[in-house]
């Protein structure tokens, strides 16, 4: 409504600037022109001052969506240098292998050499556990070797866990391979049933130099996914 009134006075100065008329008619009707400003002039500015926010059709356009907005992705994070690995460790497919099965393993309320775990994974290196969710659906989570650490790490160690690898199919090409590693789990050593069974995917990459553990998929066996024969062979 003020835009209104703002636009009828300006087009009142416009016509009284331009109507051909003589003098004392000019000046009487700027003099009406000036007192209708003087008198429109409040109302639209307590116009103005009683406005509100809207909070009809076009505040609920401000909603938060219920699906996520995308962002831009983070700049990389500096990774620290791995520790040196024991030769030994790194020389052969079975070697890495075998020293990842070994620095896991442990009985209860027993240290594990995390350095030794770090020794073996590349920079910048990603474990991600898969399975199923509450809703039936599959999950799954990345997380850096650092978060395994911190946040399995601890359980590992007051619970104990023995995992070992009871076959494997391996795919490998140039540097890099594939490895299906099929694994029980059990609480103690000298357990004769183990507690689950699953697979995990390791990538490796040899540099030259070494192997490097890139990254480890899993997934436990369920009575939906059972562990084939084919990887339960060497």
């Amino acid at each position: 409504m003020h835009r209104s009134l703002l636009t009828a006075r300006l087009l009142l100065f416009v016509s009284l600037k331009r109507m051909n008329t003589n003098r004392k008619t000019g000046i009487l009707l700027r003099i009406v022109g000036v007192l209708f400003c003087l008198t429109t002039i409040p109302p639209a500015i307590e116009l103005v001052a009683n406005c509100k926010p809207s909070t009809g059709a076009l505040a609920q356009t401000d909603r938060p969506s219920s699906q996520p907005t995308p962002v831009p992705s983070p700049q990389a994070q500096p990774t620290a240098t791995p520790p040196p690995a024991n030769p030994a460790d790194v020389s052969s497919m079975d070697a890495i292998i075998g020293a990842l099965y070994e620095v896991l393993s442990g009985p209860a309320e027993s240290n594990r050499d995390w350095n030794r775990m770090r020794s073996l994974f590349a920079p910048g290196a990603r474990l991600i556990p898969t399975g199923p969710t509450p809703s039936g659906a599959l999950g799954w989570r990345v997380v850096t070797l650092e978060d395994y650490i911190t946040r399995i790490g601890p359980s590992l160690e007051k619970e104990g866990l023995y995992e070992n690898e009871v076959g494997r199919q391996t795919e490998s090409w140039a540097n890099i391979a594939q490895v299906f590693s099929a694994y029980e789990s059990r609480l103690k050593s000298r357990e004769a049933k183990p507690y689950q069974r699953g697979i995990n995917s390791i990538e490796l990459l040899n540099d030259g130099k070494r192997w490097w553990i890139v990254s480890v998929m899993w997934q436990n066996e369920d009575q939906k996914n059972m562990l084939p024969e084919k990887f339960l062979k060497r």
